[in-house]
């Protein structure tokens, strides 16, 4: 049991362990904000009162559901830079690493 909680404290893993519990509920706040407020908005300067998900472009007689993609792709964007600044903002990637 010793070895084991040496291992826990050396190695960080409750810091991972919080990291990963924190990391999930960003992303469904993220989630939420684009899907509740950002795609409504964006729907309704394109005309889609159904929102941005249901957006879509003819070409020929192909119809692209590009709509899901973007709203994804701003989810995505949103999530990235809520971890950049967040890691700016703790200054993590400034820490100086053991064995380096």
């Amino acid at each position: 049991m010793k070895n084991f909680l040496d291992f826990v404290r050396e190695q960080g893993v409750v810091g991972l362990a919080v990291g990963f519990i924190l990391g999930g509920a960003v992303s469904k706040l993220v989630a939420s904000l684009v899907a509740d407020l950002v795609n409504p908005m964006i729907g309704i300067v394109l005309g889609k009162a159904e929102g941005l998900t249901e957006a879509t472009v003819r070409l020929g007689s192909a119809t692209l559901l590009i709509g899901n993609f973007v709203a994804v792709l701003i989810d995505f964007i949103v999530i990235a830079l809520v971890v950049y600044f967040g890691v700016k903002l703790l200054k993590l990637d400034k820490l100086d690493r053991k064995n380096s």
